[in-house]
């Protein structure tokens, strides 16, 4: 049976009573019984719907029709057939270096046209914007999750396997109701998109870290190492950068806490943002960055680059891993290395995790003050047992102590951010690092997340940070260098001092 009769079944079936098969991903429909019947039939037929659409319901399922899953094979194979003759038409123009991203989208969307409008399949006006848009996000884009990377609201696409899509909606995970059609399309997928950063994913090499041209963190795997099938996730990238007024109004700190780590980094203090994945760090990263005066020259070292700094003197470093056969890797540790060497007045490093850790200590405690960094970590105190354990990383036989002493005289400032259970990011630590008592780095709090607040309604935490009252040490040196700060900053224990 051609598609021409299998969609004019489908629209003549439309309406008639077929019975209903509960299935997933579909839309609820509510098909219309005709009344031509006999009453004792219609009213057997409504009745077994009603109870079909009642058990459907009650396992979380939606409900189709038969005549929806015939139209839906059949724009399938439409689809399916007008690609095959899309490619068979562009041919390599496809890949033309030559053409632009914009010359690129109007050459095909051109072509596409004109093969579907060839095709003796009638269409209405929106199956046919449809059909074009669906072929042009495989073409071109990322397939059926071409339309949550086009989503502001999303922040995370996660393809576990060609049948199974989450999404990230304002901290939240969801599963959608998207698939690939097949393994094969998922694997196409992928390969477009190392393909565009000069990389590879095949048996050989079966797992990428790269990015997206807008700067989104892409992580493929495939098999034999994801064994249910090829996984995709795409962490999105910001196209706008938050400010800190952004940040005060979502909640993430406070007026207050702005204040104080404004000072901070205009007092060149060495500052490191903690905190879990996806927690933040790189936006409160970006956002102390801006802090620092525009007439100063910033090096920023990174894995894929994210930070958005709106400063003028920038020099932005991206690490590079290695080709085909190996070599020509050339590593964060070697960025930081040669960032000492080019007279920076900053050194921004987007995250350590590795023996670059060391090489950024050294720098913070040899004249590079006002660093700035993050690293992964569950609390400020594991913040500091991580960078222990990341200097040890660096392959030398240091003396614990001696580590300690390293951090603890280079970092001046810990900033930690929490994802709470309602999905926010909060700052819930600003901790100052007061230096060592016998073989302990002490830590003293000058902001908490009050979690003592309780939850709302909705479940959203009440809480906001609040000072603890203690005096940082730190302000003698904003003192030494002009720098003002309100009197009631850490509460009413530090305004009566």
């Amino acid at each position: 049976m051609n598609l021409f009769k299998r969609l004019e079944d489908a629209r003549r079936d439309e309406g008639a009573g077929d019975p209903t098969l509960p299935t997933e991903g579909f839309d609820e429909r509510h098909p219309d019984q005709t009344g031509q019947r006999e009453s004792s039939t219609l009213n057997t037929r409504v009745l077994a719907k009603a109870a079909a659409d009642a058990e459907a319901r009650h396992s979380g399922r939606d409900i189709v029709t038969t005549t929806d899953v015939r139209a839906s094979l059949a724009i399938r194979e439409l689809k399916s057939k007008v690609t095959a003759d899309l490619y068979e038409r562009v041919g390599t123009r496809i890949s033309d270096p030559t053409l632009s991203e914009e010359d690129l989208q109007r050459y095909v969307r051109d072509e596409l046209r004109s093969v579907v409008a060839e095709q003796s399949v009638p269409l209405t006006s929106s199956e046919r914007d449809r059909l074009i848009d669906e072929v042009i996000d495989d073409v071109l884009g990322l397939g059926p999750i071409q339309r949550y990377i086009d989503d502001p609201s999303v922040t995370e696409v996660m393809v576990n396997s060609a049948d199974q899509v989450y999404v990230e909606r304002n901290g939240q995970l969801f599963l959608t109701e998207t698939t690939f059609e097949s393994e094969e399309q998922l694997r196409r997928v992928i390969e477009r998109i190392v393909s565009r950063v000069g990389r590879r994913i095949d048996e050989s090499s079966p797992l990428v870290d790269a990015r997206l041209l807008d700067g989104s963190r892409v992580n493929a795997i495939i098999p034999p190492l994801a064994v249910s099938g090829s996984s995709l996730t795409i962490r999105k990238f910001s196209r706008e950068a938050l400010s800190v007024a952004r940040l005060i109004e979502l909640g993430t700190m406070n007026p207050e806490m702005a204040e104080l780590l404004h000072a901070c980094v205009q007092a060149r203090l060495n500052v490191i943002v903690s905190g879990g994945t996806g927690t933040g760090k790189t936006t409160l990263l970006n956002v102390l960055s801006s802090f620092i005066p525009r007439d100063e020259r910033i090096i920023t070292i990174e894995d894929a680059v994210e930070l958005q700094l709106q400063q003028d003197h920038v020099v932005r470093l991206e690490s590079r891993p290695p080709n085909i056969e190996g070599q020509g890797a050339i590593t964060i540790r070697d960025l930081v290395r040669n960032s000492l060497r080019m007279r920076p007045d900053r050194i921004v490093v987007g995250e350590v995790r590795g023996g670059e850790t060391l090489d950024m200590l050294q720098a913070m405690n040899t004249g590079h003050d006002g660093s700035l960094s993050t690293v992964h970590a569950n609390s400020p105190r594991d913040a500091i047992a991580r960078l222990e354990t990341l200097v040890l990383m660096a392959g030398m036989d240091l003396p614990l102590r001696a580590i300690r002493e390293q951090v603890s005289s280079a970092v001046n400032l810990i900033v930690h951010l929490s994802r709470l259970r309602d999905g926010t990011r909060r700052v819930t630590h600003v901790t100052e690092v007061q230096g060592m008592e016998g073989d302990v780095v002490t830590l003293q709090d000058a902001f908490i997340f009050d979690f003592s607040a309780g939850v709302d309604v909705n479940g959203r935490f009440l809480g906001k940070p609040i000072p603890t009252g203690v005096r940082p040490r730190f302000m003698e040196k904003f003192a030494d260098l002009g720098i003002h700060v309100s009197p009631s900053l850490f509460g009413p224990r530090f305004g009566r001092a």
